[in-house]
């Protein structure tokens, strides 16, 4: 039975699901999410990326140190099926980091975001959750057209006109705007385990230091002056010479 004290605690609870892929982004924007004060629902997908396995230990070790209320897995093998991304298609290759590109990324999924986010809007709902939290960031804008804020802004609009009519949940991601080296410093701020977050495209251990990814990773830390916890093959000089470490 539940009093009428734990009903009312209850009901003053903020909720939230955090897309927690296993990077230092979302892990990032999962330990914003409880520093704001809420209850996490955290949600994995694999979708037959190359390095789904690492990913899928990293979330889960991530959502145990976040003492999450709850860890939802699911495949959503069909994004495989689809193909056209480097990063599940076993015959396309992950290309090498060209941080300077403006292009569309052979590393990306078509129209994943719009896929993921669904899913983490559906179990919301079903958890009476206020939020979903992304980890998106600025930097993405360029190759990933499902990272934009314009792209966050519609589907929050989507959300809105198709939940209940009491439903509220407001899609947060708080680093919209930020950089790589901003989620970098934040994290540490935070306290986030980045050993337990991975980031590679190509390879679950080691890191192979070379990919898109592993580049933005580690020009991060090295902007901040921080060594990256996880280990690498090779940890190629990125430092942006225009961003001083603190």
């Amino acid at each position: 039975m539940t009093t009428d004290i734990d009903t009312e605690s209850t009901s003053d609870e903020k909720r939230a699901v955090v897309l927690l892929s296993g990077g230092m982004d979302s892990a990032t924007a999962a330990y914003e999410a409880k520093e704001r004060g809420y209850e996490l629902y955290a949600l994995h997908t694999s979708y037959g990326q190359k390095t789904e396995s690492k990913e899928f230990d990293c979330a889960r070790a991530l959502a145990d140190e976040l003492d999450a209320r709850d860890f939802l897995h699911i495949e959503t093998s069909h994004l495989k099926q689809i193909g056209a991304s480097s990063l599940t298609d076993d015959s396309m290759a992950v290309a090498d980091a060209d941080m300077d590109a403006d292009d569309i990324p052979t590393s990306y999924v078509p129209f994943r975001n719009a896929n993921l986010l669904s899913m983490a809007v559906s179990y919301a709902e079903a958890n009476d959750c206020d939020a979903v939290f992304v980890g998106a960031h600025s930097e993405d804008y360029s190759g990933y057209p499902d990272c934009r804020p314009e792209f966050f802004d519609a589907f929050e609009a989507m959300v809105d006109v198709g939940t209940k009519p009491d439903t509220t949940i407001s899609l947060e991601v708080p680093f919209v705007h930020d950089s790589k080296t901003d989620i970098a410093r934040r994290g540490l701020e935070l306290g986030v385990p980045f050993e337990h977050t991975w980031s590679c495209y190509r390879a679950e251990e080691p890191a192979c230091g070379t990919c898109d990814s592993c580049a933005f990773r580690l020009q991060a830390f090295q902007n901040l002056g921080e060594r990256d916890p996880i280990p690498y093959a090779e940890r190629p000089e990125y430092a942006d010479a225009d961003v001083d470490a603190p």
